[in-house]
């Protein structure tokens, strides 16, 4: 399936997407942070078997892919926050199901709570927004400095099943990607002088957590090392009034990918159950 390219402004900012599907029923999908990623990296295995029941959208995050990249002061959750609300409400006249991956998470926690209006269901995965100290593997993400044997080892970071980091065409893509000169620019602004810092903003406090009623599916791999499910959904899940966690086996940082159909099966279920009440089985 050849997924769409667009392009609209949001809040002045050229902002590219991937669109597919139709119908009222509208699903957002938030990228993480990785180097070289973009929205297609992190969605293209779902994008298809979602769009068949589902009118699906998938950002570049401001900064990201194709999206604008702006000076370096101006990245901030602000800035974020405010450009995926501006998204959802030109695509959706209607609240949206809303899925957040690592960094994307923690954006759409905090859209549900400032625009709980918007959000229909929230799905987090494998999802920072809690406080806690940053994990050798974000430090090591967040820190990229590119080269060929770097992105290698963020892909064993990622991924639990290490015939990942040998697949060379991924490993060139995703560095390729990490080394166009907006792109590197961006993310080290972004990320690489300040990763504490920018991982405490992210943060929600708990008793804000505790406020957001939204019903909530939390995804995480048990062998995230990237994102420790301790330290992030399983204190969430805790928090959040209706929240689920859902642990997969042999499972690192990359969900959607390592575990894309099971992941996929979750997700309908629980969007497609109106009645509030979700079953595992």
């Amino acid at each position: 399936m050849e997924i769409s390219s667009n392009y609209m402004k949001v809040n002045g900012i050229n902002t590219h997407y991937h669109e597919e599907g139709s119908g009222k029923e509208k699903m957002i999908l938030i990228h993480g942070s990785g180097p070289g990623v973009s929205a297609f990296a992190n969605w293209r295995l779902v994008i298809p078997r979602l769009s068949e029941s589902l009118h699906v959208f998938a950002p570049d995050i401001v900064g990201f892919g194709k999206t604008d990249k702006l000076p370096k002061d101006q990245y901030t959750l602000d800035l974020w926050v405010d450009h995926l609300i501006g998204f959802i409400e030109a695509v959706s006249d209607e609240p949206v199901y809303l899925i957040g991956n690592s960094f994307g998470g923690a954006l759409s926690l905090h859209v549900a709570h400032r625009r709980p209006d918007l959000v229909k269901k929230l799905i987090l995965m494998g999802s920072v927004g809690t406080k806690h100290q940053v994990s050798y593997g974000l430090d090591r993400v967040w820190g990229y400095e590119p080269s060929l044997e770097t992105m290698r080892e963020l892909i064993e970071l990622f991924s639990y099943d290490q015939k990942a980091a040998k697949n060379e065409e991924l490993v060139r893509l995703r560095y390729e990607a990490s080394i166009q000169p907006e792109t590197r620019d961006a993310f080290a602004a972004m990320f690489f002088d300040s990763r504490q810092e920018r991982l405490d903003e992210l943060a929600l406090p708990d008793e804000e957590i505790e406020k957001i009623n939204t019903e909530t599916l939390l995804f995480h791999g048990v062998n995230d090392q990237v994102i420790p499910f301790e330290d992030t959904s399983y204190k969430m899940v805790q928090l959040l009034p209706n929240a689920e966690l859902h642990l997969f086996n042999k499972c690192g940082h990359w969900t959607q990918i390592e575990k894309t159909e099971p992941f996929i099966d979750h997700t309908l279920a629980f969007v497609k159950d109106n009645a509030g009440t979700y079953s595992y089985s």
